[in-house]
């Protein structure tokens, strides 16, 4: 089912009708401030297995999952003073920051390191999901494992329709993935750049 929601100021209404799928196990497509995700409540078993499924991933390559904020993430991560200081910084935007899990976070979701990726999109309808939704959503690009992310809610439906239970309409948005910051060391590491800027490294975050 396809859905369209204001990207900017998202109607509460069609916000809790998403919610209340999730909560019911639901997985769904939506817009971040970077691709299109597909997504499911972290705490939903069979949303995950369905998502390893539908894009054809390994169980070996963990999940990421977005945060309604900083305070949201440190119930499912272990954010030192120094992390706390980037991610003040630099969130909402389009990060993705792999940290040490607590033990709030589902063992599905964890690296053999016990890391998570974490993200808080600059964009109001997944904020607006995971505030309602009062649990963390599944952050996966909407694609097939090593295909190109699909960056309009058309063809993402006309893909994986058959295999979602809702697909947001949020406009088309940018084919540009986030930034993906290691911060479990002494000092961030890039492991891939997107869309976020990286040039900040060489400055002091202090």
């Amino acid at each position: 089912m396809l859905i369209e929601i204001n990207p900017t100021h998202p109607q509460p209404r069609l916000v809790r009708r998403v919610v209340e799928a999730l909560a019911q196990g639901a997985v769904i497509a939506y817009p971040t401030d970077t691709v299109y995700g597909i997504g499911c409540d972290i705490f939903s078993k069979s949303g995950i297995e369905r998502i390893y499924q539908l894009k054809d991933r390994s169980r070996k390559k963990p999940l990421s999952f977005v945060c309604a904020d900083l305070r949201d993430i440190s119930r499912y991560a272990q954010v030192s003073d120094a992390a706390f200081r980037i991610m003040k910084r630099f969130l909402p935007g389009p990060y993705t920051f792999i940290l040490e899990a607590t033990k709030e976070v589902p063992r599905i979701m964890m690296s053999k390191r016990r890391t998570v990726g974490i993200r808080v999109p600059n964009h109001p309808v997944c904020l607006a999901l995971v505030r309602e939704l009062m649990h963390p959503i599944i952050s996966t690009s909407a694609n097939i494992s090593s295909e190109d992310p699909l960056c309009h809610p058309k063809e993402i439906h006309d893909k994986f329709g058959k295999v979602l239970d809702l697909v947001i309409d949020g406009g088309l948005l940018p084919n540009q993935p986030s930034t993906v910051i290691d911060l479990t060391g002494e000092a961030p590491y890039v492991v891939r750049e997107g869309k976020g800027p990286v040039d900040w490294l060489n400055q002091s975050v202090a």
